[in-house]
């Protein structure tokens, strides 16, 4: 089943309706989407001999083009490596050298391994559509999408990610996060090679509107622009944006009107900043958690669940990552896989019909992480007795200080409630008695200068002593990659050298 059908589909029953916006100008209706989609599948065989099973990446800001691009790939039965653009040009050549790829499309000339074409997005010469072939008769298990993960522990691997599965994560989409509708608006601020981009097929399908910002990226007085222009929007965030977002509408006075839901995911949404977030904008969230391996399908927390204040546990519930999707099954297990009861952390497990097929020529790694039928995530949590999943922490973030186990998590949640602090992110450092100890990274609010002290009485009257920071580093901003996903490998590195 190719998702490109989806498309076509669509274009045939809504073939004036408004499909993709650069800012507030149209840039494609249906119709016209399908058909530049067409074109350009036949414009790429053409030139470059591309058949089914080629893989083509695009290292594209995000644009109208993207989409497009994206649709040709799949219409003519290739698969698509999306790569983020804000990637080193050594770190493309690596992804293009791994992948294999006959193509790469991109916003300026870049240099391309042997038997890769670099093609710059102006030199796009598509065919006319009259006459178009429909998209490549593919079988569900053909990949579309060769995700390459953030890297944020080492060399990227190659998530294999197929028609089917991507089918599934989309129409989870409609039980498990949101009711989608073909009069929303699928605003996409976050990059378009991650998360952001992977919802877009529920709302193509529907025959949604799709906006890209004019800025290509985030910016929360353009998004209160665009609420206003478009009414209904929808968007994914990272935590990291949602928190700038409510930062920036507290000067603005913006209170969220136009937005319809903020789904946020990809890293550690905090209560504190959940509460201020909401406090502004009301109750327009949703939040998902999920990996490249099992693309925005793990567990949710429904839109409807996070505006739900009636229960006598909603706050736990809220603080939560939400109960298992309907496409897969949840376990938290120990070390040998066995389930464990409610209540105790283990590593969470999944398996379903959103789990890759495996690491793209890596199949040590595959193995590794592929066990009996379930994915290894890596990631610690707990269910309570309701299915709630509570994240505490990676796996190889857990710190060990004198025989006991901390989870950063818990004492990030402790120090992002102090007012003075506006981020932080918690790590273990060698000790010589107590084997690990606690180091926090502050990102201060501005005109605030806590005290080390101040900030360690906090959390000793939050949290057990031994779990309070032996240490605390104040820096001007935390390491992110482009996701806004926390680098603790980069924070390691700075212990490591002596600076923060």
């Amino acid at each position: 089943m190719n998702l490109a059908n989806w498309l076509a589909a669509t274009a045939r029953r809504l073939p004036d309706a408004p499909a993709i916006f650069a800012g507030e100008r149209l840039h494609a209706t249906y119709g016209g989407f399908a058909a530049r989609a067409a074109s350009l599948a036949a414009d790429l065989q053409s030139r470059f001999g591309l058949q089914m099973g080629d893989r083509v990446a695009l290292f594209l800001r995000n644009g109208p083009d993207y989409l497009e691009l994206l649709y040709a790939i799949w219409w003519f039965g290739g698969v698509a490596v999306p790569v983020n653009a804000k990637l080193h040009p050594d770190e493309l050549s690596w992804i293009l050298s791994d992948s294999g790829a006959r193509l790469v499309i991109c916003d300026t000339p870049q240099p391309a391994p042997t038997g890769c074409t670099a093609l710059v997005l102006a030199d796009l010469a598509p065919c006319a559509a009259d006459g178009a072939a429909p998209p490549a008769d593919l079988p569900p298990e053909a990949l579309a999408w060769l995700f390459y993960t953030s890297g944020t522990t080492g060399r990227p691997k190659g998530v294999m990610l197929s028609h089917d599965n991507l089918r599934a994560m989309a129409l989870s989409y409609a039980l498990d996060v949101d009711r989608p509708a073909a009069d929303q608006t699928a605003l996409y601020a976050a990059p378009m090679s991650h998360g952001a981009g992977l919802y877009n097929l529920i709302f193509v399908r529907l025959g949604a509107q799709h906006v890209i910002p004019a800025s290509g990226g985030f910016d929360p007085a353009e998004i209160e622009t665009l609420a206003a222009r478009f009414d209904n929007l929808v968007m994914f965030a990272a935590p990291t944006m949602i928190k700038r977002m409510t930062d920036h509408a507290r000067q603005s006075g913006f209170d969220g009107s136009g937005i319809r839901t903020l789904i946020y995911g990809g890293g550690p949404m905090y209560a504190q900043g959940l509460a201020e977030a909401r406090a502004q904008f009301g109750d327009r969230f949703a939040q998902i958690y999920g990996q490249g391996e099992s693309p925005m399908t793990i567990t949710a927390l429904h839109r409807d669940m996070l505006a739900d204040h009636s229960q006598p546990n909603a706050a736990a519930r809220h603080a939560s990552v939400g109960v298992a999707m309907s496409v897969v099954e949840v376990r938290v297990a120990d070390a040998a896989g066995q389930p464990l009861p409610a209540g105790v952390p283990g590593e969470i497990l999944v398996r379903g019909a959103t789990v890759m097929r495996g690491y793209w020529n890596a199949p040590e790694a595959t193995a590794c992480a592929l066990q009996d039928g379930w994915l290894r995530t890596g990631d610690i949590g707990s269910f309570d007795a309701d299915g709630f999943l509570t994240l505490t922490d990676r796996c190889k973030d857990l710190i060990i200080s004198g025989g006991s186990n901390i989870y950063p998590r818990e004492v990030e949640e402790v120090l992002a409630r102090h007012p003075a602090v506006s981020e932080v992110a918690v790590i273990g450092a060698p000790d010589a008695e107590w084997g690990e100890s606690v180091v926090a990274f502050i990102v201060a609010r501005p005109d605030h200068s806590p005290d080390p002290q101040e900030l360690a009485d906090w959390c000793r009257a939050r949290i057990a002593a031994f779990k309070k920071p032996r240490r605390v580093i104040f820096c001007t901003d935390l390491p992110k990659n482009s996701y806004g996903k926390v680098l603790k490998t980069e924070l390691r590195a700075r212990l490591r050298a002596g600076g923060a």
